[in-house]
């Protein structure tokens, strides 16, 4: 797993994200405080504080570091 700082702080980045994410088949976390949801869901990201920079989970055995690397626009 690998995990990186992500900034969603507006709905045009969200909606970005979103489309980017769902390119691959691993599985993404966002995590804000002590919630905890799909990185693929719109409805669920929308339902944590975006004002704050979210932890992003990336499920992923080989290329964890290649995704991060492709997410970099998102990343702090």
């Amino acid at each position: 797993m690998k995990t990186v700082t992500v900034n969603l702080n507006s709905i045009t980045k969200v909606k970005s994200f979103v489309k980017d994410i769902t390119k691959y088949e691993n599985d993404f976390d966002l995590v804000s405080g002590h919630y905890l949801v799909d990185a693929k869901s719109i409805m669920g990201i929308f339902a944590l504080d975006l004002s704050k920079p979210l932890t992003l989970n990336i499920h992923s055995q080989n290329h964890g570091e290649q995704i991060a690397n492709e997410l970099s626009d998102y990343t702090c």
